[in-house]
């Protein structure tokens, strides 16, 4: 064998030798890091988390403005883009939808400080859609003969944190909210 026959072949050896290292270090690493990664277990917790109907107060309350002292909420969270079991860096971004019964003053007052206005099925969804578009787990808490309002003053109004839509029917003492990250 010649000379440059032989460090081609131990250059090549080499080469590969490296690419198993790295490669087992990559598996290890893998195995020990506390990422969930891209489990069936990890897709099942998601899928569970993104089932449940929470009852508890919408925190920070100030992304929901001038609800008042609500009687009671239901809401849920769904990931809309981004893997959330991925091992790949990136953003998640997540969608929020809750229904909440408001005190009868306190719809009056919201409906008046935000000046709803009636809102047509027919007309063009806002961009976070309707209440037609709530999720299957919510749509028990919604009234079955609403008369929804709609303000794009409380969409916009301060904080907003998130894309917000917010339907109101005064007569149902009933929010409906959509929040996106943004």
């Amino acid at each position: 064998m010649t000379r440059r026959a032989l460090v081609a072949v131990l250059g090549g050896s080499a080469a590969l030798l490296l690419l198993v290292v790295v490669g087992c270090v990559g598996a290890v690493i893998r195995v020990v890091s506390n990422d969930p990664g891209d489990t069936p277990e990890c897709r099942e917790s998601v899928r569970a988390e993104e089932a449940k109907v929470r009852t508890n107060r919408w925190d920070p309350p100030q992304e929901l403005p001038d609800l008042g002292d609500y009687l009671e909420i239901h809401w849920q969270v769904h990931s809309l883009s981004g893997e959330p079991c991925g091992r790949a860096p990136g953003p998640v971004d997540w969608a929020y939808q809750g229904v909440v019964r408001l005190r009868p003053e306190d719809a009056r007052t919201l409906a008046q400080r935000y000046d709803f206005v009636p809102y047509a099925p027919a007309a063009p969804a806002p961009h976070s859609g309707s209440p037609a578009d709530a999720w299957p787990a919510l749509a028990p808490f919604l009234p079955t003969a609403p008369r929804w309002l709609y303000s794009r003053a409380y969409d916009e109004a301060t904080p907003s944190t998130r894309w917000r839509t917010a339907f109101l029917d005064v007569a149902h003492r009933t929010f409906f909210f959509t929040l996106h990250d943004h």
